[in-house]
């Protein structure tokens, strides 16, 4: 049976321990290298990378998409977050299955904030009706990588549309018309002025029994980031922050229970 989209969660106090570490304090990164000595030479090239560009980028956006680029010259599925092609595989099929779980259907009007190259995105243009599957990211690098997956699972007749954006105010979308907006690892990678943006802007495009869901990294202690590429937030943050913006937000409790490492948050119209 699918879920309400109204069901409410348990409390937070019956959800698995998360970590109260603070991965930006220097004695645990010492001690994380220490325990994982082979990761240390990426450490020093990421942490290369963002000395160059911290100084060349001064807004987030013109900084995580030179991150994008980087990242995606070496390998499109890296990029997004995958280390094998396998696990490309997998991370898709867990996000379609949790929205087919939790209310998608084939007429819904989906926008996919930061749709990478289609790692699940292939899956949702495959199964909603032609033309409503709107897939935007602020790399353009990863959205020639999308139209390559589009051509490789023959998802043309699909129509779907793939836009690269430079902010999340969504100002060339029209009003209330996505049923469905969709963030997997973004605010993962996102300051709190972006995460504030997004969800100032998101509710005049998505129609009024729609649903926003989105993915981060959680804490239970102080809200930190490392290289400003992985930003970890409290649940109490980001719901409030919804609801400053006059939205309903809520805990989803049952995606911990799948291999992945984030936490998500559904929103809807009060």
């Amino acid at each position: 049976m699918t879920p309400r989209r109204d069901q409410k969660p348990r409390s937070l106090a019956t959800l698995p321990r998360v970590s109260t570490k603070n991965r930006a304090k220097l004695l645990y990164q010492v001690q994380y290298a220490a325990r994982n000595p082979g990761k240390i030479p990426g450490y020093l090239r990421r942490l290369s990378r963002d000395l160059i560009l911290r100084a060349r980028y001064r807004d987030h956006v013109s900084y995580y998409r030179a991150v994008m680029k980087s990242d995606a010259a070496k390998s499109p599925e890296a990029a997004v977050g995958s280390k094998s092609h396998e696990r490309w595989l997998a991370l898709g099929q867990m996000q379609f299955d949790y929205l087919i779980e939790h209310g998608l259907k084939p007429g819904d009007r989906m926008l996919e904030i930061g749709c990478g190259n289609l790692r699940a995105g292939r899956l949702f243009i495959d199964y909603l009706e032609p033309g409503h599957y709107y897939g935007i990211d602020i790399s353009p690098d990863i959205l020639l990588a999308a139209q390559e997956t589009i051509v490789r699972y023959g998802l043309q007749d699909k129509m779907p549309y793939l836009t690269p954006v430079s902010d999340l105010r969504f100002s060339f979308l029209p009003d209330h018309y996505f049923t469905v907006v969709h963030a997997h690892s973004v605010f993962s990678h996102s300051p709190i002025e972006v995460i504030d943006e997004c969800l100032a802007h998101v509710g005049r495009v998505m129609a009024p029994d729609g649903f926003f869901d989105f993915t981060f990294d959680r804490t239970e202690g102080e809200e930190h980031h490392v290289l400003r590429e992985d930003f970890y937030y409290r649940t109490e943050t980001l719901i409030a922050l919804a609801e400053r913006h006059g939205l309903r937000a809520r805990f989803m409790e049952d995606w911990e229970k799948r291999p992945h490492g984030q936490s998500k948050i559904r929103v809807t119209h009060r």
